[in-house]
């Protein structure tokens, strides 16, 4: 019985402890939009195009790392981040198609994949670690079949289908609006820090029983958690769809991205806000490093280094900033 009671105690005060968090912890983030919103401005010369390209999917995979690590917080190691992005991607170029204009394609586009989540979740909030991992895997799939199988009319079968140029196709707008959506899903990972939502996450992800003898409704927080998360992806896939003109069930509904922001996160620095952040940056650069600079098997440099720094870097870049620093986390 002591065990137990002291065992209590102990995840009650972890629980209810209030993040160590103050505004001055704010400068990294505010250094990195501060850059971020430069770098549209600069004398790009004839990369221009190229480059703002290269900003633009890394603020996108931004989006999708931040996104997935907010669902992380609660436990939940979910694989149909993909199935969001996707659903993201055609309900935009559906609504596009039905007459509706970007700016309210946009925001519906995102609640639609953040009612799918809620359905999704009902049904597999009985399952944990891998099982639920293989269940939103499966998920995935069977929302890339039915997509792929609908009447060319509809969605554009397996050919795809054509998506209306995001903002006029005017690239330095694309990027602003990309950073905008970043800054915004930074705000909803402060918000989930700074609020009770951060203790429910934190005391389900230590263990759903104990969450529940401490009160927290666990069901109502993990069913949070995924739509928050699900709309937040679904935003990325609207910018996905907007930017590349074209969508392909194959292609927006791929197991790599689903695996991308898992690994973009566990890289930076889980249950952060910053870590996903800055490895989404670093790792976005590194892949077109690699990509220009090793013509043939840069894929498998970009594996080995990613690999290499999980092995030497267990806790992600972010732990870089912990070493002889007291405090939380960003």
């Amino acid at each position: 019985m002591d065990r137990t009671a002291n065992a209590r105690v102990a995840s009650t005060r972890t629980v209810t402890r209030t993040p160590d968090f103050t505004l001055g912890k704010l400068w990294p983030l505010g250094l990195f939009f501060l850059l971020a919103l430069l770098f549209p401005f600069l004398p790009l010369g004839d990369k221009r195009e190229f480059l703002l390209q290269i900003g633009f999917f890394t603020l996108v995979a931004g989006i999708m790392a931040l996104s997935w690590d907010i669902l992380a917080r609660s436990g939940q190691v979910s694989l149909a981040h993909a199935a969001f992005y996707g659903l993201g991607a055609y309900s935009y170029a559906l609504l596009l198609k039905a007459g509706l204009p970007w700016m309210a394609a946009m925001p519906l586009a995102a609640l639609a994949a953040g009612l799918f989540s809620v359905v999704l979740g009902a049904v597999t909030m009985r399952l944990s670690g891998m099982y639920f991992a293989i269940a939103t895997l499966a998920f995935t799939e069977v929302v890339r079949t039915v997509i792929q199988n609908l009447p060319e009319s509809v969605a554009g079968g397996a050919n795809g289908l054509l998506v209306p140029a995001l903002l006029g196709g005017n690239s330095r707008g694309q990027y602003l609006l990309a950073l905008s959506l970043l800054l915004l899903t930074v705000l909803v990972s402060l918000a989930v820090r700074l609020t009770r939502l951060h203790h429910a996450f934190a005391a389900i992800r230590q263990g759903e029983e104990t969450a529940r003898v401490l009160g927290v409704p666990v069901v109502r927080y993990k069913l949070a958690a995924f739509f928050i998360s699900s709309v937040l992806a679904a935003l990325a896939g609207v910018l996905y769809a907007g930017k590349t003109f074209f969508i392909n069930p194959l292609e927006t509904f791929s197991l790599a991205n689903s695996i991308a922001p898992l690994t973009t996160s566990i890289f930076g620095g889980l249950y952060t806000t910053l870590g996903p952040v800055l490895g989404a940056t670093v790792l976005r650069v590194a892949e077109e490093i690699l990509h220009n600079n090793v013509k043939n098997g840069y894929l498998v440099v970009y594996g080995l280094v990613l690999m290499l720094s999980i092995l030497w870097l267990p806790r992600g870049l972010m732990g870089l900033f912990r070493r002889g620093r007291k405090g939380g986390d960003l």
